[in-house]
């Protein structure tokens, strides 16, 4: 289940992701400028785009954490895949950018003033990157928020990147001025990469993915686990948002009380509102030798 009290680290996090991408676009991009790399002007631009993706998280993100009302009666958690799913877009569209820009470098060949103020640029650009990533995941060990992964994937991605820009400027101060605009190449390669697979993740929050057969058959264990169960069948589970939803008939002893009933009903719920990952759960009780879903398949 989502935490509803996170809002308040969920809003820091996401802070901290904005004021360092800040600084870092700040320090690369005037390096860049000044000593006319393209490396450093791929990595700032990179870092554009994380700035406007951790701002919209900022102000969507928190969302999530609103209590269900009469509009969203089931909460508002499909917010964190979607504005993750806008993290992985940008980036996605930013790095075909870079990688055009690139190649255009690779072509008309414009090398950079060696200078080791450039390796400084980079230097300061990592250690940011890193502090970011750590508090950020430290935040979300707790939280468990897509949103937030997705900005601690990226800042990890900064790293990477960051590093590639480092060796076309070693190239630079080495006299090899090919590298700075095939490190840009790199990095922007990179930046498709994560782009696409952050969306990817997150479009099947976001389309009802169906669970993977061993969540359902870490759910299916925990209701035959049940004392009372003789039997269950129409299991369907699905991604809401990041957490799974869990739709099930199951069998029990047909001359059970109601109040028992009602009761190894509850049971059933919270056994699998704890199983990882379920968000909600919803059993109905069938009696068991009654035969109505004979043509089903016994889970």
């Amino acid at each position: 289940m989502v935490d509803r009290d996170g809002r308040t680290g969920f809003a820091r996090a996401a802070w901290v992701n904005v004021l360092g991408n800040a600084a870092k676009i700040v320090v690369e991009g005037a390096a860049g400028l000044a000593f006319g790399s393209v490396a450093l002007l791929a990595d700032a631009a990179h870092s554009v785009a994380d700035l406007i993706s951790s701002i919209v998280v900022l102000v969507w993100g928190k969302t999530a954490y609103d209590e269900p009302d009469d509009t969203h009666p089931h909460g508002h958690d499909r917010i964190e895949p979607l504005t993750a799913l806008f993290v992985g877009a940008v980036l996605a569209v930013l790095g075909l950018s870079l990688l055009y820009e690139s190649v255009q470098g690779l072509l008309v060949l414009d090398p950079p003033a060696a200078n080791p103020l450039l390796l400084a640029a980079l230097a300061f650009a990592m250690v940011d990157m890193y502090l970011v990533y750590r508090y950020t995941e430290y935040v979300n060990a707790d939280l468990g928020s897509t949103a937030l992964e997705a900005l601690a994937v990226d800042c990890l991605n900064d790293i990477y990147t960051t590093i590639a820009a480092a060796v076309g400027i070693v190239g630079v101060l080495l006299g090899q001025p090919l590298l700075d605009p095939i490190a840009g190449a790199l990095v922007s390669l990179l930046v498709v990469y994560q782009g696409v697979e952050i969306s990817r993740e997150n479009v099947d929050y976001l389309i009802g993915a169906a669970a993977t057969p061993e969540q359902r058959a870490e759910i299916t264990e925990a209701l035959r686990d049940h004392p009372e169960v003789q039997g269950v069948h129409d299991l369907t589970v699905f991604y809401d948002g990041p957490v799974l939803e869990v739709e099930v008939h199951v069998e029990v002893d047909g001359e059970l009380p109601f109040r028992r009933a009602h009761d190894v009903e509850s049971e059933l719920v919270d056994r699998l509102r704890n199983v990882e990952d379920v968000g909600d759960a919803h059993v109905h009780l069938d009696p068991s030798g009654i035969g109505e879903w004979k043509d089903c398949v016994d889970e």
